[in-house]
């Protein structure tokens, strides 16, 4: 046979050992090898990050991912030299040390499954299991070159014994590298786990080419020239293979959504986790029951099959469809969320009802689907981002979406599956709902119209969830519209009141800049604080503070306030009687601008003619024309009074102290579109959206989900509530992504305190 004629694949070190003056050259070639592959690898790498987080930022389903996404971008470009430095250092140092390295003690092997994922905190258990997912699977494609440099690898070093664990060059060590490395990078784990893909993609994925070239200069040294590049793939670690399958079939791919990949990283991540949780409890049991208890469940009754899931859960779907709709006060929170964590008893009650016989248990996979649904509608009951009333009617679509994870595992994995999309879209449409901005009910019973379809009708047919889907992105376009219109008269309105605003600030300013610290007589000062000021604003909304009109009318403030200077030579008499034909010129404008009538104009020029007589010496002083109440109509309000000081600025912009506030922070993050919750009461609760946010004032406007005005709030009032707990942020993250978080967290830390008492 064939096999008898090949060579003994067992090579013995003790055949070949490099004089120790040679172990430094040759390591220095594979250093010098190693360090120019990576580099251009590592390069190539960073120069896609960045299109990358491009694409996924104008992906973003909101303004916060966006922006976490572009945040990631700018650090990623800051701090890539420190990135790319620390992982080729790192790198460098293991090769160099390489011969100086302790044996590693005896232990579990290190492929030895998910234990160890489950000790960590949720951002290491996701960085970790992206680091083990990319390692097994590499370890596997580069098996032959890999073997072949582990083994030359343990000859110059001496017969240390090299293998992929070891090796500085192998996936395993490459990967914890750059782990090392990307903690110079201050970017958020969904930006890091991207950059990790990426990693893989192009780094670890070339590194066939970098394990040939050292093979071939070790081979030109004369280390095991003979070698044959062949492994049993037997030899790898089994368990690894299995449990990465799923994930080396999606990256090998190459054109999968960056983002699909990560979802379907985090529902192996919930699975391990479930699958540590069963090993804990099965350990449990053992120590308590022995070889009795293993008896026990190998002699159960065998597990029921997919079919007989679904069968019991259609009988369990129609009799709630049947039953009535409990509303929020008649539902306690805490009977609910007992009936959503019992309906795995119920279903195994169901289905001995169906067989004759009770089973003890379901498939392990069929179980970690039951507990995941129901863990997710756990967390929908705890969520505080929906009201009570739409938790209750969600909650209600426990059963159909277990069947449609059992009909479709997909349903966890992708983010954009119909039943996933069809969920999440419910929930934002009931974030924004209440009583008060629902008052047609049309909300509410959309909500309730396609929660009670997919009891009643939904059977086998996914594609429910698509066409229910549609339907509910149509009603929510068709809302939006409403809204919309709604919105843009109320921030027309806004910015109408705060153009106002702004125009009589300016106006007042202007003349109170020109007065300056002058007395001037009531007449005078009247004309200037009521009708000018006005006729000041007008000008202003109308063609602007560059206009010319705007400029004129600045121009008869100094005259007419010149024109109040005593008269006491020859020279003044003459410049006062010079000015007097234009300011009757522009007064007669100036007035009929703001709604004078023309009786009204003539008595107060009257006036003036008799206040400019005494000025010019042709009256007696003894008159009472100062005294005269102006003919001004009741409409035009003052805008300064005589002993007034510089207005109050715009509070447009919080204090270099407040910037140190967590809340205003917060507050300059919100983006149009977030969603508040306001409290002011302690008890009337009212949801509103961010609608508009002033570029003039910096005030902030809200609307509830019809598109009308709840408020408006300075930065530092929304500041001060959100401290105070009157206000608070609903989250912008859709429903099914907070959820999986939520039920990552809580496994690990379930798994933690259950390994913490095992120790």
């Amino acid at each position: 046979m064939k096999e008898a004629n090949e060579p003994n694949k067992v090579v013995s070190l003790s055949q070949r050992q490099e004089p120790a003056e040679r172990v430094g050259d040759l390591l220095g070639a594979v250093r010098t090898i190693a360090g120019r592959r990576l580099q251009l690898l590592l390069g190539n790498m960073f120069e896609h990050v960045d299109d990358a987080l491009f694409d996924l930022a104008e992906k973003a389903e909101n303004n916060a991912a966006q922006m976490h996404y572009f945040d990631g971008m700018r650090e990623v470009r800051k701090r890539r030299p420190m990135v790319e430095r620390s992982f080729l250092t790192q790198v460098g140092r293991e090769l160099t040390g390489i011969t100086t390295r302790p044996a590693p003690a005896p232990s579990a092997s290190p492929s030895s499954g998910p234990v160890e994922l489950s000790l960590v905190a949720e951002n290491e258990l996701e960085e970790s299991l992206a680091i083990t997912s990319m390692t097994a699977k590499n370890e596997s494609r580069l098996a032959r070159d890999l073997f072949a440099v582990n083994q030359r690898l343990s000859v110059i070093c001496g017969g240390i014994k090299i293998d992929d664990s070891t090796n500085p060059v192998a996936p395993a060590a490459l990967a914890q590298a750059f782990r090392q490395a990307m903690r110079e990078l201050a970017a958020e784990m969904r930006v890091k786990l991207i950059i990790y893909k990426l990693f893989d993609r192009y780094v670890l994925s070339a590194l066939e080419e970098l394990y040939q070239e050292i093979n071939a200069e070790l081979v030109r040294a004369g280390v095991l020239p003979q070698l044959r590049h062949e492994v049993v793939r037997g030899e790898g670690p089994a368990g690894t293979s299995a449990a990465t399958g799923a994930v080396a079939g999606t990256d090998t791919a190459g054109d999968t959504d960056t983002e699909a990949e990560l979802a379907s990283e985090l529902l192996h991540t919930v699975r391990a986790l479930f699958s540590a949780r069963r090993a804990q409890a099965a350990g449990g049991a053992a120590m308590v029951g022995g070889v009795a208890g293993a008896g026990a469940r190998s002699s159960s009754l065998a597990v029921p099959t997919a079919n007989e899931l679904l069968g019991a859960l259609s009988v369990l779907q129609s009799q709630l469809a049947a039953g009535p709709i409990p509303t929020a006060q008649a539902m306690d929170p805490a009977t609910l969320g007992r009936e959503v964590a019992q309906l795995k008893e119920q279903l195994l009650g169901q289905i001995g009802a169906l067989r004759g016989e009770r089973p003890s248990q379901v498939s392990a996979i069929d179980e970690d689907t039951i507990d995941l649904v129901g863990m997710l509608f756990e967390f929908i009951l705890a969520d505080s981002t929906l009201p009570a009333e739409m938790q209750v009617l969600l909650a209600r679509l426990q059963i159909p979406y277990l069947k449609a994870a059992i009909l479709d595992r997909k349903l966890f994995a992708h983010r954009h599956h119909p039943a996933r999309r069809l969920l999440d879209g419910l929930a934002e449409l009931a974030k924004g709902w209440s009583e008060e901005s629902d008052r047609d009910h049309r909300v509410h019973e959309k909500i309730k119209s396609i929660v009670e379809r997919l009891l009643h009708d939904f059977d086998d047919d996914m594609g429910l969830f698509e066409r229910l889907g549609d339907e509910l992105q149509a009603f929510q376009e068709q809302s939006r519209k409403r809204a919309e219109l709604a919105e843009q008269r109320v921030a027309e309105s806004a910015r109408g009141r705060e153009k106002l605003e702004l125009a009589r600030r300016r106006a007042a300013r202007e003349i109170l800049d020109r007065i300056g610290s002058q007395s001037l007589p009531p007449l005078i000062h009247g004309v200037l604080a009521r009708a000018w000021a006005n006729h000041l604003v007008l000008t202003i909304l109308r063609q602007g503070e560059d206009s010319p009109a705007f400029s004129d009318a600045l121009r008869f403030v100094n005259e007419f306030i010149a024109s109040a200077r005593p008269v006491h030579t020859t020279d003044d008499r003459r410049t006062l009687l010079r000015m007097l034909p234009g300011i009757e010129r522009a007064l007669r404008r100036g007035l009929a601008n703001v709604a004078f009538q023309e009786s009204d104009i003539e008595r107060l020029l009257g006036q003036l003619h008799a206040y400019y007589r005494q000025q010019l010496g042709e009256m007696a002083p003894d008159s009472t024309t100062e005294d005269v109440v102006l003919p001004i109509p009741e409409s035009i309000q003052p805008l300064l009074d005589a002993d007034s000081a510089e207005p109050e600025p715009v509070q447009d912009q919080p204090t270099a102290v407040a910037l140190d506030n967590g809340e205003t922070i917060e507050v300059e993050q919100l983006k149009p579109g977030t969603w508040l919750e306001f409290c002011p009461t302690g008890d009337a609760v009212t949801r509103a959206k961010l609608s508009w946010i002033s570029p003039m004032s910096g005030r902030y406007l809200f609307v509830n989900r019809r598109g009308l005005k709840v408020g408006d709030y300075a930065p530092q009032e929304l500041a001060a509530a959100l401290a105070a707990g009157s206000a608070r942020i609903l989250p912008s993250e859709p429903l099914f992504d907070r959820a999986m978080g939520a039920i990552v967290d809580r496994l690990s830390q379930a798994a933690t305190a259950g390994t913490d008492d095992l120790t």
